[in-house]
């Protein structure tokens, strides 16, 4: 008979009993209790030596390959000081620092090890594929995160842009408010530094855009005088911003989730202005093969310009729009923005549809004109990369 699992150390002694008595022959008794010759006179040896009869810990004595209690305390250390940094960062950073880290894996069972992990966390962890541009500086993502308050009474409202491409953050600044002038304010000096990218994409919300049927806001006339495409993603549809939404959530769930006190905007800035460089330097990004932003950017050819050169118009119309925001030409009229007041528009045939009139800002067409319906019909901004 087998031994029972209830019984087994008290079937093992009876067996022993039985063969020290002579009763049975060890193959007759080994036959008996379905054990081979070798296990039952293991069984008698155990018990002779004066062993337990129990079974032993497999546990091995010796493990070479267990991660030292020094690297498991400075792997504990770097997530107590940026918790929502993963294993696979965490081991990447560990890299970087001249360490020999153990893989992801391990770095990932010591945190749990340690309830660094929650289950939602674990649960929330999923991959997503998003558009890229093409090079650094071809686009650039801005936007507020969520303001919050201060202890001071004010709210804070962070700026950040990043480039589309390397996921460079360019500019992590508090800002108390979402005016037009603070805003173009930091995004002059971003330019000063990194020069200026070729399209800008942001929300609909203050002060970037509208919901392009009340004609352009100052910040996008802005653009459009340094040459910058100025686009926006369908309302209700973040995922179009979809980097810039991931970085506003690291930055919340890595950084602002573990401080319980902010101050002023003075001790915001110097929040932001940490997890930037950790996030540009140290923070390894899962979309760049594990390399961090930093070693993927490179400042834009396109220097800010001291002023803003004049423009000449070769073909078409040209005509100042009203302060209204109102333009007219050919006896119609209709209205594009008060943000072009006083500037030269020039309004020539649409070259793709008959009956239809383009009105030229620069270098953009910035509307078209149906001359059956006599409407606008698209205020969109287009870039033509030619003088017209």
């Amino acid at each position: 008979m087998p031994w029972e699992k209830r019984t087994v150390e008290e079937s093992r002694k009876t067996f022993v009993n039985e063969y020290l008595e002579g009763i049975e022959s060890m193959s007759s008794l080994c036959r008996k209790y379905g054990i081979s010759r070798p296990t039952g006179y293991k069984w008698v040896a155990r018990y002779e030596s004066g062993d337990s009869l129990s079974d032993l810990s497999s546990v091995p004595r010796t493990h070479p390959m267990k991660t030292s209690a020094e690297i498991e305390a400075l792997i504990l250390a770097i997530r107590a000081e940026h918790p929502g940094t993963g294993a696979r960062k965490l081991e990447h950073i560990l890299g970087r620092r001249g360490v020999d880290a153990p893989c992801a894996s391990t770095i990932n069972a010591i945190l749990k090890r340690n309830g660094r992990i929650s289950p939602e966390a674990s649960q929330a962890a999923q991959h997503y594929r998003r558009f890229e541009s093409s090079k650094p500086n071809s686009m650039w993502q801005a936007d507020f995160k969520g303001n919050f308050p201060l202890g001071d009474g004010q709210r804070c409202y962070p700026l950040n842009i990043l480039d589309d491409n390397s996921r460079f953050c360019l500019c992590s600044v508090a800002q108390s408010n979402e005016r037009f002038e603070d805003t173009v304010a930091n995004f002059r000096r971003t330019f000063m530094e990194y020069g200026l990218p070729g399209t800008l994409l942001c929300d609909n919300g203050n002060p970037w855009g509208t919901s392009q049927s009340v004609g352009y806001t100052r910040f996008e006339v802005w653009l459009l005088d340094l040459d910058i495409l100025p686009i926006h993603g369908r309302a209700l549809h973040p995922q179009t911003q979809g980097k810039q939404e991931r970085f506003n959530g690291s930055l919340k769930r890595e950084k602002l989730n573990f401080i319980q006190h902010i101050p002023d905007l003075a001790h915001a800035q110097t929040i932001l202005d940490e997890y930037r460089n950790f996030y540009n330097n140290e923070r390894p990004h899962e979309a760049l093969d594990m390399a961090v932003p930093a070693e993927k950017y490179a400042p834009s050819a396109r220097a800010f310009p001291d002023s803003i050169p004049d423009w000449s118009y070769d073909a078409g119309s040209v005509c100042k729009v009203k302060s209204s925001g109102y333009v007219a030409f050919q006896g119609q009229g209709c209205f594009l923005s008060e943000a072009f007041a006083s500037r030269a528009i020039a309004v020539v045939p649409a070259d793709d549809q008959p009956d239809c009139l383009d009105l030229l800002y620069r270098n953009f067409r910035v509307a078209r004109f149906d001359l059956r319906e006599r409407c606008v019909v698209s205020r969109k901004p287009r870039r033509l990369n030619r003088k017209v």
